[in-house]
Formats: C-alpha cells, sequence, structure tokens
C-alpha cells in the first residue's frame, strides 16, 4: 500500500507528530511550515500550518476532495523549541523514509515518539563542561587575559550546572536566566576583589555567552522579513524578555558588589597570546557542537560552520566594518548550508546553526540593554542601533545566500 492509500486518520497523525518534534528541536516558524507542508503534500494531504513560537495549529484535508475545507484542525500548545541538531536530523530521516515507504508509517510514528527519551547524567555533564568551554573561548575572542579566560571558563561551569538544575526544576527554570546573570557578577566581583583584578564586564558577558538570545533575535528579525509576523513579533518579545532577566541579574549583582565594598575592576587588559586564539576557537566549536546536540559524527560539520562563519566574518569586518563582516558571514553560511542540504540531502541546519552563532549580535543587545537600566542612555542607544545594524545585516546575509545558492529542503 503507499503512503497516500493508508488511512486518513494515520497520516494526519504521522504529519502532527512530526510538525510537534520540528517545533520542539528549534526549526524556526518559515521552514516548519514549508517543511510540514512538503510532508503532507508527499502523503497525498492538504495542509495548512501556522507556526508561533508557543503554538502550532494545523488543518488537514485529502488532495483529491474538491473543497478546501479543512477535515481536521489540530492546536498545539508548546514551549519554545530548543535546538538539537541530532535529533532534527533523525525527524527529516524518519520522514523521509516513510515517504519513500521504506519506512511503515506506525513504525515512524513509534521512531519519532522514541526521541523523548531524555538525556543521561554523562551527557548533562560534558553539556556542562561544554558551557565552561564556551565561555573560555568568548572571553580569549574579546582578548582578555589568563585571569578573565580562568574566571570565565570557571562562572561557566557554574552557569551550566544550573541551566541543568533549571530544567529539573519547572520552579527555577523561569528564573534562571536572571539567577545565572546575578551569580556571574558576584562571583566575578569576588574574584577581582580576593584573588586578582579582572575586566568584570568581560568575564560576565564572556559567561553569559551561551544564554544571549541572539539566535532568537536573528530568527525573529528573519520571520519578520519573510512575512511571519506573529511569530517574528512573539520571538522578538521573547528574546527581549531573556535580555531583561539577563540584564536585571547583572545589575542586581553590581549593586551587592558595590554594598559589599568589592571592586578591582580594570580598564585595560593584559590580552592572551595571539597564538591562543587558534586552538581556542577550535576548543569552543567543539563546546558548540554539544551545545548544539549534534550527534558525534556531525561535529566535524558543525566545528568547521563556526570556524567558517567566524572567519568570513572576520575577513568581512577587516575590509568595511563590523555590519559589513556579519553580512558576508551570513551569506558565506547560508549558501554553504544550501548546499549541503542539496547534494547531501540533510538538513541545512547542520551548517546554518553553528556557523551564525559566533556572529548574532546577543551580547551587544545585552550591553545596551544594561547601559540603558543603568541610565548610560547615550552609550545604551549607540549600542542598540549597533544591534539592528549587525542584525540586519545577519539576516540580509542569509537572505542572499539563498538566493545564491537556493535551497531545495526546507530544513
Amino acid at each position: 500500500m503507499t503512503t497516500s492509500g493508508l488511512p486518513f486518520g494515520t497520516r494526519v497523525g504521522f504529519v502532527v507528530e512530526t510538525a510537534r518534534r520540528l517545533h520542539q528541536y528549534g526549526t524556526a516558524a518559515p521552514r516548519l511550515e514549508m517543511a510540514v507542508a512538503s510532508v503532507g503534500e508527499r502523503l497525498g494531504l492538504r495542509v495548512e500550518v501556522w507556526s508561533s513560537p508557543t503554538a502550532i495549529i494545523l488543518s488537514a484535508s485529502e488532495q483529491s476532495h474538491a473543497t478546501r475545507l479543512a477535515e481536521v484542525t489540530q492546536v498545539m500548545r508548546l514551549p519554545p523549541g530548543d535546538t538539537n541538531l541530532a535529533k532534527l536530523c533523525k525527524v527529516d530521516s524518519i520522514a523521509d523514509r516513510v515517504i519513500a515507504g521504506d519506512l511503515d508509517i506506525d513504525a515512524g510514528f513509534r521512531q519519532l515518539e522514541l526521541l523523548s527519551q531524555p538525556i543521561s547524567r554523562q551527557q548533562e555533564g560534558v553539556i556542562v563542561l561544554a558551557f565552561g568551554i564556551a565561555a573560555a573561548m568568548v572571553a580569549t575572542l574579546l582578548r582578555g587575559g589568563w585571569a578573565e579566560v580562568q574566571a570565565a571558563g570557571l562562572i561557566g561551569l557554574v552557569i551550566g550546572q544550573l541551566t541543568i538544575s533549571s530544567s529539573h526544576h519547572p520552579r527555577l527554570a523561569p528564573a534562571s536566566d536572571a539567577i545565572s546573570a546575578l551569580l556571574a557578577t558576584l562571583i566575578a566581583g569576588a574574584v577581582s576583589s580576593a584573588v586578582t583584578p579582572l575586566a568584570v564586564k568581560t568575564v560576565v558577558v564572556s559567561a553569559l555567552i551561551v544564554l544571549m538570545p541572539g539566535l532568537a533575535l536573528t530568527n525573529a528579525v528573519r520571520e519578520l522579513s519573510t512575512q511571519h509576523l506573529a511569530s517574528g513579533s512573539a520571538r522578538m518579545a521573547g528574546a527581549l524578555a531573556t535580555l531583561l532577566k539577563l540584564t536585571f541579574g547583572a545589575l542586581a549583582g553590581a549593586q551587592i558588589m558595590a554594598l559589599l565594598g568589592w571592586h578591582g575592576n580594570v580598564t585595560t587588559m593584559h590580552a592572551v597570546p595571539n597564538w591562543v586564539q587558534a586552538p581556542a576557537l577550535l576548543l569552543g566549536a567543539a563546546a558548540f557542537a554539544v551545545l548544539f546536540q549534534a550527534a558525534i559524527r556531525d561535529w566535524p560539520l558543525v566545528m568547521l560552520a563556526a570556524i567558517t562563519g567566524y572567519l568570513s566574518t572576520r575577513l568581512g569586518t577587516g575590509l568595511y566594518g563590523p555590519s559589513f563582516g556579519v553580512f558576508v558571514g551570513g551569506l558565506v553560511v547560508g549558501a554553504l548550508s544550501n548546499l549541503y542540504a542539496r547534494y547531501r540531502r540533510r538538513p541545512g541546519a547542520l551548517v546554518r546553526e553553528p556557523g551564525i552563532i559566533l556572529l548574532v549580535p546577543g551580547s551587544v543587545g545585552f550591553s545596551s540593554v544594561s547601559a540603558l537600566l543603568d541610565r548610560n542612555v547615550h552609550i545604551g542607544m549607540n549600542a542598540g542601533l549597533l544591534l539592528i545594524s549587525l542584525l540586519i545585516s545577519l539576516v540580509a546575509g542569509l537572505l542572499f545566500g539563498d538566493l545564491l545558492i537556493g535551497p531545495r529542503r526546507s530544513l
């Protein structure tokens, strides 16, 4: 029996579960809607999808029916998804095999359900370690000294453990961002006051880099630019809420530092030697492969994508400034992700998501909101304008990358 000859309810159920999984694993609205509609079409269904960061509305009917009225409408209320490249690739593979007839649709449905298994304690430990390595890497790229790099790495480990703990305690999760920023500021202040003077702001930004909503801001602007207005607006609001929580925690930590009389913030850092940047970038790329939860066999690809995006941006920045550099990085990553998806028939997200992670201006947004709440209006407005410029440049680069090499796959 062909897939289009299977019972209507069975096919709709598979499409609904595919949409749920794609949302859960961090797929943005434009790509999710295209992918789900494509799966439905190849199963003999006419599917209409509306996706937002917290919900999916899906209607389906038989393609053979003359009327366009939906026979089934499904409303799903979902928490915002988190990027998981390994499971995203599995969803893509399962859908392709079901459509091709290589996998029974009931077996495909069961395989999708098996993806809900939680990560092991060992995997949680590796994720915590990746938080620390990513923080130390960013401190290196920000031209911090050895003290800043070590402090950022230590605080990154603490934040990673807090993030893992919050996933097991629903009451802690909404406040985890603010608590992380508070702890990062207090630990950096304590080290700077009692051990060795630090550039506290550099350490805090580096330690919090994984929590910065730069990727969410980029996806929000891209959704708005492609007329997915509801999803883009909601994602933008969520990213700004995260920025506010991080900023509040950092400012609260700074106030506590002042009350305790902790000082020692330095303005001039003795940067680590230039040769350290290459191994730091390599280790940081590996850390991002862990944080994006890529399969081990895809780590070299994910690391290469992150390094390529960063180096492309550095090259463009050296020519015409930061905005042009981010545009070049987005263009290169967008084109390469489509090229990979076209010839390997796998999700281009394996290249696209890690490729732009070092380009997204989350730290600039954090600096802007922090300065505004600290009543440094001039600095805050300048940082805000830079944030807008970088976001527009990155999204423009990704869109031009799609024009340069058109995507043949939705993911």
